[in-house]
């Protein structure tokens, strides 16, 4: 049975569909990177999970458990880190920690964190920095060792010896069995961190696949260097888009298969030709734009 389960959510404000129809799982121990252009539908899906609003319809399970009806009890099991860490200005770090520790009852182990964060828990939060919000919010999230964490955007302000320590400390979780479900802008995070992709826009998901068979799909940047007049209009193929013209060339994208393309160049005098597999950001961009 998988650790979150989303059937057919639908979450609607007035004529805005945000999220529409959505279903997608994620299994124990897995980290399940949730991604998507701004407004297509990730932060409203996370605060559904939470239960932070209510679904127009649809349903989601968490650990087996109704995410709404159950919604107390399966908070005490769920790290939560929203996009935005929203603190008390008259509360040191501390008290924050403190305050969440006395809602849970569980083994606490924030000092730890402040530790390997490098966090100052004494000081009132109004003078904080936004990468150490940032910090602390993550502090609350990691700090019981959920079985499921569900974080948005959880590296954002933070400095890359930092990322770091949240990727050691998200490898550790799911090395004990807790599931991550993350929202991420950062491409060169989520190619590091995650097994599997949802990918939403307009509300809708687009695909769910694995880091692996997104790198495998057939996406190239081709550039094609001509020793003779050449007319562009002799590439306008199916599966391939000029994404630039040079002066004796043209950078070409292509989706599928090469060999036409391979074909259409044969019948030209090529001074050079460069094949490159699309990278992960190109690969999710062409999702984006769908």
């Amino acid at each position: 049975m998988p650790t979150i389960d989303i059937q057919n959510l639908k979450k609607y404000f007035g004529k805005v569909k945000a999220v529409d129809g959505i279903s997608l799982s994620v299994e124990q121990g897995e980290i399940f990177g949730f991604l998507g252009p701004n407004g297509a539908g990730k932060t409203t899906t996370i605060r559904c999970m939470m239960d932070f609003i209510r679904p127009l319809s649809g349903s989601i399970e968490i650990l087996g458990k109704n995410a709404q009806k159950d919604s107390v009890e399966l908070k005490k099991q769920i790290g939560y880190l929203s996009g935005y860490v929203s603190l008390y200005d008259k509360w040191t770090g501390q008290d924050h920690i403190d305050f969440v520790s006395s809602l849970n009852g569980a083994k606490d182990h924030s000092k730890e964190l402040t530790e390997r964060f490098d966090f100052d828990p004494t000081k009132k939060t109004k003078g904080l920095s936004s990468g150490n919000k940032q910090k602390l919010g993550l502090i609350m999230a990691f700090m019981f060792q959920p079985k499921i964490l569900i974080l948005d955007e959880p590296t954002i302000a933070l400095d890359p010896l930092l990322q770091n320590t949240v990727y050691e400390l998200l490898s550790e979780l799911t090395n004990n069995g807790s599931t991550v479900f993350m929202s991420s802008h950062n491409l060169a995070e989520v190619d590091r961190t995650c097994s599997r992709v949802g990918i939403i826009k307009d509300g809708k998901i687009v695909a769910v696949q694995s880091i692996q068979a997104l790198k495998e799909m057939r996406m190239y940047t081709v550039t094609a260097y001509f020793s003779d007049h050449f007319d562009k209009r002799e590439f306008d193929l199916e599966g391939i888009e000029i994404i630039k013209e040079l002066p004796s060339g043209l950078v070409l994208n292509v989706r599928g298969d090469l060999d036409p393309l391979i074909k259409k160049l044969g019948q030209f005098d090529i001074k050079d030709l460069e094949i490159e597999h699309a990278s992960l950001d190109d690969i999710f961009l062409e999702y984006y734009k769908k």
